[in-house]
Formats: C-alpha cells, structure tokens, sequence
C-alpha cells in the first residue's frame, strides 16, 4: 500500500475523531456514545493498517470488509449524533 490516499485519508479522520470525541466529553458531558465513536471511528485506520500485512489475497479482503464495517458504525455514531443534538 505505501503512501496511500486510503492510508493518509483514514488517519486524518482518526484525528478528527478523536478531536471530536474530546469535545464531545468536554463540552456536551457525553461519555456513551462518543466513546464507541472513539473506538470504531479510529478502528478503521487501525484495519486498513493491518490490511497491508495480511498473508494473503483473503485475508487482505477480510481485513478491509472490517474496515468498512467500522466505517459505518461510525456513521451510525455520527447521525446518532446529529438526532440527538449532541
């Protein structure tokens, strides 16, 4: 994979939520929610990382279906978010 878009993209996001998560903690007292938005909005960087060294073409697959399956919990988190007003 090297320098790739996917990989830089997914880490400036894991920035931005992690940055999000401690506004969330701060500023609105929320402790549930952006704690599972921590946990699966950073997994995804973590999956796409682990993707690169997979030992094979599967497991390579595998790794990135995980990804993407963190990818939309995080999205779940976010309009939860967004609904409540958080």
């Amino acid at each position: 994979m090297g320098n790739s878009i996917l990989k830089e993209k997914s880490f400036a996001f894991a920035i931005r939520i992690i940055n999000l998560y401690k506004q969330l903690k701060t500023d609105q007292h929320e402790f549930v929610i952006s704690k599972q938005l921590l946990r699966c909005g950073t997994a995804v960087g973590a999956l796409i990382r682990e993707a690169q060294n997979a030992e094979s073409k599967t497991d390579f697959i595998h790794k990135l279906g995980i990804a993407q399956k963190e990818c939309d919990e995080t999205i779940y988190c976010l309009n939860y978010c967004i609904k409540q007003n958080i």
